[in-house]
């Protein structure tokens, strides 16, 4: 069996000193109770000295955490923070105090204007004063990622000695290399004298985008638990996201020796929960989280996730809660996409025809970021249309603005085959296609109803127009036409309704 790594959530400590990301005490609990749901083993639930809501929000989380897991109260190595927190989590069964001061040269000569024997003094003191209140006490380091490591061991021994139950190594600034961070790991554990009795963790940041790199090193070199947020919320660039050391640890789990206990299925929801609580989004390109970590986009991926998921996919998708793998149609779609996805929407076609259907696809595709449902559905729909066309419309050019005339050319196929090329003016770019159209075709009606409407998702959306004319006998015929372009799905509207006129006149005629 591997080792347990103990995940220490603190979303609601360090998470909420991201810039924006501020949350009330009912907001926490809400958040809290799904960190319970997940089985995180610590929640750091505030700074209690900090602000009445950050001691209420501590309480409260300690009322609703029971014995599912231990709740932490952080401190300064200050007795009256450390006694406030105290009082914050006496209504907590598991508590935790977690005190500690700065110990890299910056620290001790610009912060706290103190030698190191006086840090260790001090250290020293907290840790006794905080075993008080509480069995468990974790000690950090703040910036032992810069410190000196002699330093680091003398301090870090000075705390177990003092009663710590955890020593914190935070890598504070994101300064270190991981190969770097995890010898520091390796030392304390093989130099400090009753370091095999406490829990060695780590609290790392992402400022050169290696959090999640400096956590695993530590634990491949003892360490055996993990400070970290949900979406790796935190100050400046951030904190290591929970859900990336997990998921790699369920991932390899053999090869570092080391498992959690979270409820990965809980993953997505917890992501999405803290955004919208917040209001930070999430990348769309963020692991296992974001919006496109299970979408797929280029042709060759698609083929591939479509034979066997696995092909590009590490992590099944249900296991970190999210809904499936989504194939993301777009110009760089191949046909196995394409096909998959409409019959998903029970289209089947035959190859001659489905090879027509990819061209309109593509040329759709062309024109927009990603293909939805409804562009296909549009689509399917304008090509049953056009197939059953007398008239089709095979291209238009319109040119209009102040102080130009609107001018529309129109080139229209009949059913035997003849191209005709038509111009003509009118008082808009919509009026000038369909008188180009009259000119072409013999027959129209009386135009009496033009609508339009967006019938896909965003700016470049595709638009139906759905018109009404009215023939000499003073029947009506509808038409609808579909396109990206307003002016062209008028006149494939207007041919469309045309189309149906003179296919009821010749039914009646019989022929």
């Amino acid at each position: 069996m591997s080792r347990k790594i103990a995940i220490f959530d603190t979303t609601l400590r360090d998470g909420e000193q991201s810039p924006g990301a501020s949350m009330n005490t009912e907001e926490k609990l809400i958040i809290a109770r799904q960190l319970v749901r997940m089985n995180v083993d610590v929640i750091e639930a505030g700074f209690p000295i900090s602000s009445p809501g950050d001691f209420r929000s501590v309480q409260e989380i300690g009322k609703i955490a029971g014995d599912r897991c231990t709740v932490c109260g952080l401190t300064r190595a200050v007795d009256r923070d450390i006694e406030v927190a105290a009082e914050a989590l006496k209504m907590a069964r598991r508590p935790r105090i977690h005190t500690g001061l700065g110990v890299s040269p910056s620290h001790l000569r610009d912060k706290l204007h103190m030698t190191e024997g006086e840090a260790i003094e001090r250290a020293i003191h907290a840790v006794k004063h905080a075993r008080k209140f509480v069995d468990d006490v974790e000690f950090y380091a703040e910036d032992a990622g810069r410190s000196d490591q002699e330093f680091l061991v003398r301090i870090i021994e000075a705390a177990v000695k003092a009663g710590a139950t955890v020593v914190n190594i935070p890598d504070t600034t994101g300064y270190n290399m991981p190969w770097d961070f995890g010898a520091r790991i390796r030392d304390l554990r093989e130099r400090v004298a009753g370091i095999e009795d406490v829990t060695i963790s780590v609290h790392t940041h992402n400022d050169l985008g290696m959090a999640t790199a400096l956590a695993l090193e530590a634990v491949r070199n003892g360490a055996t638990q993990i400070e970290c947020t949900i979406n790796g919320l935190g100050e400046r660039a951030g904190n290591t996201a929970l859900e990336e050391v997990v998921m790699a640890m369920k991932m390899h789990e053999q090869d570092l020796d080391a498992h959690t206990d979270i409820v990965t299925t809980e993953l997505t929801r917890a992501s999405k929960l803290v955004s919208s609580i917040t209001g930070i989004n999430v990348q769309p390109n963020k692991s296992i989280v974001g919006a496109n970590a299970f979408a797929h986009s280029s042709g060759i991926h698609q083929d591939g996730v479509l034979k066997a998921r696995d092909t590009y996919e590490i992590i099944d998708p249900k296991d970190v809660g999210a809904a499936g793998s989504e194939i993301i149609l777009s110009a760089r779609s191949g046909h196995a996409a394409l096909r998959h996805r409409l019959a998903e929407l029970g289209y089947t076609f035959a190859d001659e025809e489905f090879e027509a259907i990819y061209q309109r696809f593509l040329e759709i595709a062309d024109q927009k970021k990603e293909v939805f449902d409804e562009d296909l559905e549009s689509m399917i729909q304008e090509r049953q249309r056009e197939v059953k066309a007398i008239y089709t419309l095979d291209a238009l050019q319109v040119s209009c603005g102040d102080p130009l005339i609107p001018t529309a050319t129109a080139t229209i196929t009949d059913e035997d085959g003849e191209t005709h090329v038509v111009c003509s003016t009118g008082t808009g770019p919509v009026d000038a296609a369909y008188k180009a159209v009259d000119k072409a075709i013999s027959a129209h009606g009386e135009l009496t109803e033009f609508s339009v409407k967006a019938i896909t998702r965003g700016i470049d959306a595709i638009g139906e127009v759905t018109v009404r004319i009215t023939a000499e006998d003073g029947k009506i015929y509808t038409g609808r036409g579909a396109d990206t372009d307003i002016i062209v799905s008028s006149a494939k509207a207007y041919i469309n309704a045309i189309n149906r006129m003179i296919q009821t006149n010749r039914s009646k005629a019989g022929n």
